[in-house]
């Protein structure tokens, strides 16, 4: 959809909220009636054109007594769902009598199949109707939603000659008018949905691109599934679905793909069923879960070829914990985020209570294909918390050690500033595989993009750029390329990791002399106690460390190697840090004496006026 379009559509709809809602609702609770109108109009425009055909259907089916009718009914309707109920909803803008409009609205929601009743419930819409019709709204908000000026549906409506009236709505452009109307809501009241971050499609395309061109010629004529554990209205899904098949078509491999996914918010759940119905794929849509991820895993014990994702970030996961039965999360036995390493004990996956995504990331290693010559790609938005938060031993340092030593992490991209709806921040996009090609084995690719984008002609919320087609061949050109330039840093696995040891100094009194214990042995100043950070690639390890940057300063220090703890950070600042240039001194001197001389005399004809 154009983004003229899209600009129109949202502010018909917004403006509806305005219109009709206005005196009846508080603004706070508009999204409760805008959004499910949204998705209920966009199915009754897809089943409108065989209504009739249905409606004959039905009085067949129930002159012969049939009744389980909604799988043939389904079937002349041509979709995955259907309304047997008398109407469509443009025919109920008519009724002037508030309790007849009332009934019969409810019989239109009662007539939607099984699938759709799902997605009435998701929404609470039931809730409202004695409101909306107390409030003497209903029929207008119908009459608006039913306006034949605007098209809801995924279909373009088309004008006597066959040209294009009114765009089609398609799923993407569905989740962005969503993900802005969200905004709008949220705006108006002050509230913020922190951490919730809908994916624009460019962003999409780029993060599509980077899990299958660099295996598009590995594809084969087979079946892939595809996974978002973080699955929104669905638009990381469908471009996903859309680009694959058209890469291995392209080259000429004929495959089938299943999507999966998960998704705990009630409302944006149902939107991507619904479109998922209307595009006709019930069955996939019986593929995504309802509920949280990380506590509630709806696809256990199944692995995916492809998982692409945008978790939330910064927003925390308590919830889980109750979902579980646990008080502290040092309780948590899923075995998605506990692993065993080599030789060593168990160790945890597990992150602060106050950020989830890191969990994400655990659930989709957790599901990647072994067994398989091609393995699974993973391509995932995390925020910069996700290169460094977290001690060596933690469960955000344990997965990056993890992910990295078992040579999984084959690149990462940090992206320009604002390029999301609702967060300005900065954000990177971390591509793991278990399948690296030869040239890549034993190494991590550091891509840094930011300058890579096009402005927006206007903002739309805190997203002020974009990738352009050319920007995205841009990125995707440096990372195939695997070559160091201004852009690109390739380091050794190792580079990322370090020991942390616990540096201790012996307790003195007064006169300096080392307080021993019974045994002789002498106590540590607990108020001296340091930690250093000993990079894995240091030439000696850590006795060279200790003996060239510890024992020269402090040479009664005490350090217990076998207590060092390893761990694995990531940063950019450190590899693409580009110092801001001095100007000179005689252009500072310069610049001066031109002020003075610009100003000379000023003061002198400013007391004299």
């Amino acid at each position: 959809m154009k983004e003229e379009n899209h600009d129109q559509l949202v502010s018909f709809i917004w403006n509806i909220a305005n219109d009709v809602l206005v005196n009846t609702y508080n603004k706070g609770d508009y999204r409760k009636i805008i959004l499910p109108m949204i998705v209920i109009r966009r199915l009754d425009a897809v089943l409108e054109p065989t209504k009739d055909a249905v409606l004959a259907m039905k009085k067949s089916l129930d002159e012969s007594a049939v009744q389980n009718q909604e799988v043939a009914l389904c079937g002349v309707a041509g979709q995955a769902f259907c309304n047997s109920s008398p109407f469509v909803l443009k025919q109920l803008k008519s009724r002037t009598n508030r309790q007849q409009l009332k009934a019969d609205f409810i019989a239109y929601l009662d007539g939607f199949s099984e699938n759709v009743q799902d997605i009435i419930t998701k929404f609470e819409l039931r809730n409202q109707i004695d409101k909306l019709s107390e409030g003497g709204i209903l029929g207008m908000l119908i009459e608006k939603f039913a306006d034949p000026r605007v098209n809801l549906s995924n279909l373009p409506v088309l004008d006597d000659e066959g040209t294009v009236k009114l765009p089609a709505l398609e799923n993407h452009s569905m989740g962005t008018i969503f993900e802005e109307l969200l905004r709008r809501f949220n705006e108006e009241n002050n509230v913020t949905s922190a951490g919730e971050h809908f994916s624009p499609r460019d962003i999409v395309e780029l993060m599509a691109d980077l899990a299958f061109i660099p295996v598009v010629d590995k594809i084969l004529d087979s079946t892939y599934l595809l996974y978002d554990g973080a699955t929104g209205t669905g638009g990381i899904l469908s471009t996903s679905e859309e680009r694959i098949n058209y890469l291995a078509e392209k080259h000429g491999k004929k495959i089938k793909t299943h999507i999966y996914g998960q998704e705990i918010q009630a409302e944006t759940y149902a939107t991507c069923i619904a479109d998922l119905l209307i595009k006709g794929e019930g069955e996939e849509a019986k593929n995504i879960a309802f509920g949280s991820t990380i506590s509630q895993d709806g696809h256990s014990g199944k692995t995916f070829d492809f998982q692409i994702s945008n978790p939330p970030f910064g927003t925390p996961w308590k919830k889980d914990l109750e979902n579980w039965g646990y008080k502290d999360k040092k309780e948590i036995t899923d075995r998605r985020y506990i692993k065993q390493y080599g030789s060593e004990v168990e160790y945890s996956f597990v992150p602060n209570i106050g950020d989830p995504q890191m969990l994400f990331l655990a659930n989709n290693v957790s599901k990647m294909k072994h067994n398989t010559e091609f393995g699974s790609r993973i391509v995932e938005v995390h925020n910069g918390s996700s290169l460094f938060t977290g001690n060596a031993g933690g469960g955000e340092s344990n997965l990056r050690r993890y992910i990295i030593e078992n040579d999984m992490l084959e690149a990462i991209i940090a992206m320009p500033e604002k390029m999301f709806y609702n967060t300005g921040i900065a954000t990177y996009l971390w591509i793991v595989t278990n399948r690296k090609d030869a040239s890549r084995k034993g190494k991590v690719q550091l891509i840094d993009a930011t300058s890579i984008k096009t402005p927006l002609r206007k903002n739309k919320g805190e997203k002020n750029c974009k990738l352009s087609k050319t920007d995205r061949n841009q990125i995707m050109d440096i990372y195939l390329a695997f070559e160091e330039n201004e852009y690109c840093k390739i380091f050794p696995n190792k580079e990322f990791g370090y020991w942390e040891v616990a540096v201790e100094q012996p307790l003195r009194d007064e006169k300096g002399i080392i307080v021993t214990d019974k045994k002789g042995k002498p106590k540590m100043d607990t108020k001296l106690k340091d930690t250093e950070q000993i990079p894995l690639l240091y030439e000696g390890g850590i006795d060279a460390f200790l003996e060239k940057e510890v024992y020269p300063y402090s040479p009664d220090s005490y350090v217990d190697k076998n207590k060092a703890i390893i761990g694995y950070e990531l940063s950019f600042t450190k590899y693409f840090y580009k110092p801001i240039t001095l100007r000179s001194l005689s252009e500072i001197k310069s610049e001066i004496q031109f002020i003075v001389n610009e100003t000379d005399g000023l003061l002198k004809d400013i007391i004299n006026t």
